[in-house]
């Protein structure tokens, strides 16, 4: 071979390696410049919490601001839109939330594929929801409930958060299973559907722990199950609706994803610290104020539920025929 054909070939060689190395000094330098963490609803609520809460700890640990910007819309989809159009570098990040996986079913006409166009980066904390009755019902536990609902078919309401919400979907899927007939009444967020469940305007709701345990505490509300298939640290004496209906799950799983192909180690990088600040007492509090748990993955562990509940919940918006308003 003569020299000027090695030369080329080496040149050549050397082209096709430049923009792996540039990815790898890119990652390297991560972060370099401020962070967006884009929450799909308005300031305040759970996501929004816990988004500003790992965003601080990332911004200490990292020193580069991770700022929060709140895009609510069109059912969080605005924000996951926003991210996965993105570039993937790393320096928007996206905070996920149930919607994401019920939404890939609800929705006919979306501008992205969830699962094919976000990286799972790392889970924050699971949140149980809770079976709610107001003190009218005759019913203290789930098997009454059912005997109830069963006994008035069509007459007992369930209340949500809105049509396409975890609530409505937990509601959905424990009609189902316990076999009952139940009038769905959607509300425009959790805060109304509670305020007309202390009223006695509807009969039962389904709702996160966080807005609920007041209430459950000073026996406003009946809390007749929480949703997950252990017992809530902050209800402990509340059982699952598993212990009546086995099989049955409907957890809130909180997390961060990133475009697709942002570069592994910014997506190793960012799950290590989130996972350190998963162990700090503080934070792990924090959570448990919000009635959450903790909840460390690698990001192939959280890609696997992200997958599972997207699969879950996709059978019972078919299954019930459920439409976005």
């Amino acid at each position: 071979m003569n020299r000027s054909r090695r030369h080329l070939l080496r040149f050549a060689a050397g082209a096709v390696t430049l923009p792996a190395l540039a990815r790898v000094a890119a990652a390297q330098a991560y972060p370099s410049r401020p962070v967006r963490i884009i929450v799909g609803f308005a300031a305040g609520g759970t996501s929004d919490i816990g988004a500003r809460l790992i965003g601080q700890w990332l911004q200490e640990r990292l020193g580069q601001p991770f700022v929060v910007e709140n895009r609510p819309g069109a059912a969080t989809n605005l924000a996951t839109e926003l991210v996965v159009h993105a570039p993937a570098d790393g320096y928007t990040l996206l905070m996920e939330g149930p919607s994401s996986t019920i939404n890939a079913t609800l929705y006919d006409k979306l501008g992205f594929v969830f699962l094919r166009d976000i990286a799972p980066v790392a889970s924050l904390f699971r949140q149980p929801q809770v079976l709610l009755a107001h003190p009218s019902v005759p019913a203290k536990t789930i098997p009454e409930l059912i005997a109830y609902a069963k006994a008035n078919p069509g007459k007992i309401t369930i209340a949500s958060a809105g049509t396409g919400s975890s609530g409505h979907l937990a509601g959905e899927l424990f009609k189902m299973m316990a076999g009952v007939n139940m009038l769905h009444v959607p509300y425009r967020g959790a805060a109304p559907a509670l305020t007309d469940l202390l009223g006695g305007q509807v009969l039962t709701a389904v709702t996160g722990t966080a807005g609920s345990i007041e209430f459950i505490k000073s026996g406003k509300l009946r809390a007749l199950g929480v949703t997950t298939t252990t017992r809530a640290d902050a209800l402990p004496d509340v059982p699952t609706v598993a212990d009546f209906l086995p099989g049955f799950e409907a957890a809130d799983v909180l997390g961060v994803c990133a475009p697709k192909s942002t570069p592994a180690e910014i997506v190793g990088q960012l799950n290590n610290e989130i996972n350190t600040a998963l162990a700090d007492p503080k934070i792990k509090a924090r959570f448990a104020d919000l009635g959450g748990t903790a909840l460390a993955l690698t990001p192939a562990e959280y890609g696997k539920i992200l997958s599972d509940e997207t699969e879950k919940w996709g059978k019972v918006i078919r299954a019930a025929n459920i439409k976005p308003e």
